[in-house]
């Protein structure tokens, strides 16, 4: 029997991997690793976290002047902080505003 397996890869670098310690890439750089990104395949490139400052605002607007052949690119967010209301979401509300057409998001429990 034959099993045929299908796997897509989701790449963080642009938001988990620029959490370390002096690293600090201009939107142009980040724009240049997402079209690397895709030039290697990658199906889904998380752009990071929209509303968290100016830059990655910057970035989701730029990136939509680029063709990509194969990712797409992904906004990253959590679920509504209580006692917030989903529609007045300052979180959520950034995420669509990126204009993505995927989002991670994350859901907090306590």
């Amino acid at each position: 029997m034959t099993h045929s397996k299908t796997f897509e890869i989701f790449d963080t670098t642009l938001r988990d991997g620029t959490q370390g310690e002096g690293v600090n890439l201009s939107v142009e750089d980040k724009v240049r690793i997402a079209l690397r990104l895709d030039e290697f395949g990658v199906d889904f490139i998380e752009g990071g976290w929209p509303g968290s400052n100016p830059k990655v605002e910057t970035f989701f607007k730029r990136i939509q002047n680029e063709k990509l052949d194969t990712a797409r690119i992904c906004a990253f967010g959590s679920t509504a902080r209580f006692p917030d209301k989903v529609q007045s979401d300052a979180n959520l509300n950034a995420m669509l505003k990126a204009e993505t057409s995927v989002v991670s998001l994350f859901g907090k429990s306590w």
